[in-house]
């Protein structure tokens, strides 16, 4: 027997772990209650750090500077290397952004740009820094 007092579940008999994704009971009277836990999906996941204008001003400038064909979706996970950019693209790519945002990117941190989503990030951290 199972009993159910607020967010706490008691049971009379062992429960039986049947994997780590579920768990569930069943004993032999009638009346008694079938449990199955499953996992719930994620329902949504939040793949940006960076604000949204950002990512955005920085994938204009992406495209512009790779000179991306029209209709190539670039967005904050775009590698630049996917997008066919070499080491001098992405030292192009971070003076544009260094101009457009009006900051100065260390070489350090420079280095560490692989996608759309690292520059926006690293473009918001030293805006709020200012």
């Amino acid at each position: 027997m199972a009993s159910i007092t607020g967010s706490a579940l008691s049971f009379a008999r062992p429960v039986k772990a049947v994997n780590t994704s579920s768990l569930s009971f069943s004993a032999a009277r009638k009346g008694n209650a079938f449990l199955r836990l499953h996992p719930v999906p994620k329902r949504f996941a939040i793949c940006c750090a960076a604000k949204k204008d950002t990512v955005d001003k920085v994938c204009e400038i992406v495209k512009k500077q790779l000179a991306v064909p029209e209709g190539t979706e670039v967005c904050g996970a775009s590698k630049f290397s996917d997008l066919g950019a070499d080491s001098l693209d992405t030292v192009e790519i971070v003076m544009g952004l260094e101009e457009e945002f009006g900051i100065s990117v260390e070489e350090s941190s420079a280095q560490s740009i692989a996608t759309v989503e690292d520059a926006a990030e690293l473009i918001d951290k030293l805006v709020d820094a200012k």
